[in-house]
């Protein structure tokens, strides 16, 4: 992320996951980690934001366990929900 305006300021980058086939209703967008950073002005900063499949990934089922389903991820990076340039990766769940 890189700050191009003359003063200094914060962003915070969002990681969304959606689950494109579930055989449960979940959320369109699920915030799965966030990270707050300050940038002066001409800066550059990357962003590591670190979930394992069960943070990002699991559901808690019916039978009281969460559960990872395979299949494909959508996987969505931005500074809000509602960014219309969220940036986004598909990762796929082998079974």
């Amino acid at each position: 992320m890189t700050n191009t305006g003359k003063r200094a300021g914060a962003e915070v980058v969002q990681l969304y996951v959606r689950d494109l086939v579930s055989s449960v209703t979940r959320p369109v967008k699920e915030l799965k980690g966030f990270q707050k950073i300050w940038l002066a002005p001409g800066e550059t900063k990357t962003v590591a934001l670190d979930l394992t499949p069960q943070d990002a990934l699991a559901f808690y089922d019916v039978n009281m366990k969460f559960v990872v389903e395979p299949g494909e991820f959508e996987i969505m990076l931005g500074s809000s929900s509602r960014d219309s340039d969220l940036q986004k990766v598909t990762l796929t769940v082998l079974p």
